[in-house]
């Protein structure tokens, strides 16, 4: 049986293992993805005669938090991937690790405010405002999720490829660290947007 060609390797003609080739076909659809949402936004908030202001309505410290929450789990994302080009497995699983932890306290945080306005009777059918909050801070929470579950595979079943492959992994890790660094910069325009205007 022939191996699959350019897992480790970069191609001729992109200079990319396929991997990453791929990733970045990925993220370009979700570039788009968030793009359009955005748009929406934007267009909903210029025709909107009575927009909130969203520190009104939103706990701006739980966001501000949750921001330094994902910027946190972004550094130990690359020293994860660092320590497996330095050899040093168990300083990966480590890191990868507090990426998770990092991952879950955001979700925690998260599936707070999202209670706190059911609480208080603030669903999506509220307002425009509170459709287009959930809208996008519950797409990016939906990559979150699927982050976590990549993460936690690599962290656990997985990882058994170091052994066979370490050069495989690695690439596999600095994949899942390329989607984890997306999802944390979508966050990074999403807390201005929605908590800070």
């Amino acid at each position: 049986m022939d191996e699959i060609p350019y897992t480790i390797k970069a191609r001729e003609d992109s200079g990319l293992y396929n991997a990453k080739l791929g990733i970045w076909l990925f993220l370009s659809s979700e570039v788009m993805l968030f793009g359009a949402l955005f748009s929406t936004y934007i267009i909903l908030r210029i025709g909107s005669v009575d927009w909130p202001l969203g520190s009104s309505i939103l706990h701006v410290h739980l966001g501000a938090l949750n921001t330094l929450i994902l910027i946190s789990s972004s550094i130990t994302m690359i020293m994860a991937w660092v320590s497996l080009k330095q050899k040093k497995f168990d300083t990966f699983r480590l890191f990868q690790g507090a990426t998770i932890l990092l991952t879950l306290v955001f979700l925690g945080i998260k599936l707070s405010e999202y209670s706190a306005k059911f609480h208080h009777h603030l669903y999506p059918s509220h307002s425009t405002f509170m459709a287009i909050y959930f809208t996008l801070t519950g797409v990016h929470a939906l990559h979150i999720l699927g982050g976590l579950v990549v993460n936690s595979y690599n962290l656990g079943p997985g990882s058994k490829m170091w052994k066979t492959n370490p050069e495989q992994f690695t690439n596999r890790i600095e994949i899942s660290g390329l989607y984890w660094h997306f999802v944390d910069l979508v966050w990074l325009f999403l807390f201005p947007v929605l908590y800070l205007t």
